[in-house]
């Protein structure tokens, strides 16, 4: 079950990814990959809500999840907006604690680069895209870095 819901997330069938991963879930209520797929697809669909619980279930069975966390900061992340900036503090604030709990989880890495990006620091933002790329060549986190670092090297230079 969870390899079909995995399958069903990469080729963004988020409904099905849920519903396999929900089953999967009642098989397994204590894996934890199964809970941050199955908020994964949560996010996909569109339901941070119900995604973001099946991450903190996650980090109750394993509270240094680094993947759980990171996943759990994005959707918070992906929530803010200019009238509620606490939601970008809590998203940084997990990837900054998940960093100094474990300085090789690039996932923190790269969503603090796009945060940074996204608030016009660029300079960190490459800083923080470049260190996925030394911590993880050739995942699909540090293609999209490599990319990004090409575009905003150009603003940063001018």
């Amino acid at each position: 079950l969870y390899r079909l819901g995995v399958m069903y997330l990469d080729h963004d069938r988020s409904a099905e990814a849920a519903r396999v991963f929900f089953k999967a879930a009642q098989l397994r209520p204590k894996d934890v990959r199964t809970l941050v797929n199955l908020g994964a697809a949560f996010d996909a669909a569109g339901s941070a809500a119900q995604a973001q619980d099946y991450y903190k279930k996650a980090l109750v069975l394993a509270p240094s999840d680094s993947v759980a966390t990171c996943r759990l900061a994005s959707s918070i992340y992906a929530q803010a907006s200019p009238t509620d900036p606490v939601k970008y503090q809590q998203a940084v604030d997990l990837l900054r604690d998940v960093i100094k709990r474990r300085p090789s989880a690039y996932c923190a890495y790269f969503t603090l680069g796009v945060a940074f990006a996204d608030a016009g620091l660029y300079r960190d933002a490459i800083r923080m895209w470049r260190k996925v790329v030394d911590l993880a060549p050739g995942t699909p986190e540090a293609v999209s870095s490599t990319e990004s670092i090409e575009v905003l090297e150009k603003f940063v230079t001018k």
